[in-house]
């Protein structure tokens, strides 16, 4: 895995890192592999995965022939912050 560093700018070359990361699934094996896992509990996590990716295909196929909405998009702003802009303009306290 490799990352190029830009400008000396070590703090976002560390955030595209661990996103990579992440996404390649390196902390989850991490997270597996600090303990033992028996072979029951193997068995279930596996099962369980199974079932939840087979449901995830199942709604996103709804949702492609229509029958199921679409999910909502998530609406990030960039601005002034928490609770810029939302005064109602009412009398003081």
């Amino acid at each position: 895995m490799q990352v190029i560093v830009r400008d000396n700018n070590v703090d976002q070359a560390l955030r595209v890192l661990k996103k990579k990361m992440q996404r390649e699934g390196v902390f989850r094996e991490m997270k597996a592999r600090r303990a033992f896992e028996k072979p029951s509990e193997k068995r279930a996590r596996e099962k369980a995965d199974a079932i939840r990716r087979a449901r995830k295909l199942a709604r996103k196929k709804m949702q492609r022939e229509g029958l199921l909405p679409a999910p909502k998009k998530k609406v990030f702003t960039r601005g002034a912050g928490a609770g810029a802009g939302t005064g109602t303009g009412g009398p003081a306290r």
